[in-house]
């Protein structure tokens, strides 16, 4: 159950490491038209998002390096990409979806999530 739990916690810090960082660099300009005014409230909110993100990568890295002191932070951490699913699913319910992969991303995070709790359920 913990080499599962590892993987799983790995490949979610790479996602977070990869995508903050990505994001860090980009910022909102980047998704918006040519043209268009600066968004700096935009911007702000998410590189402010993607600090958090990337931040993350280093929290899960932690975590699977000492693995065998957590348990209730495992709980939370599953949660936490659980309802990173639940935040691409509540967008679809108010703006639509954009494609069938941030669709199947949100099912990956929700299962994800579901799996980092059960399995460390099970470990415990």
């Amino acid at each position: 159950m913990t080499t599962a739990l590892q993987i799983i916690l790995g490949l979610i810090a790479i996602i977070c490491l990869l995508g903050g960082l990505n994001l860090l660099n980009k910022g909102a300009m980047a998704f918006l038209p040519d043209g268009h005014a600066p968004a700096q409230v935009l911007d702000n909110l998410l590189r402010f998002t993607s600090g958090i993100y990337f931040g993350m990568g280093f929290l899960l890295a932690w975590v699977i390096a000492t693995i065998g002191q957590h348990h209730t932070l495992l709980y939370f951490l599953g949660f936490i990409v659980a309802m990173a699913g639940l935040g691409r699913a509540w967008s679809i319910a108010k703006v639509g979806c954009p494609s069938a992969y941030i669709r199947s991303m949100m099912w990956l995070e929700i299962l994800l999530g579901a799996a980092i709790i059960a399995l460390q359920y099970l470990r415990s």
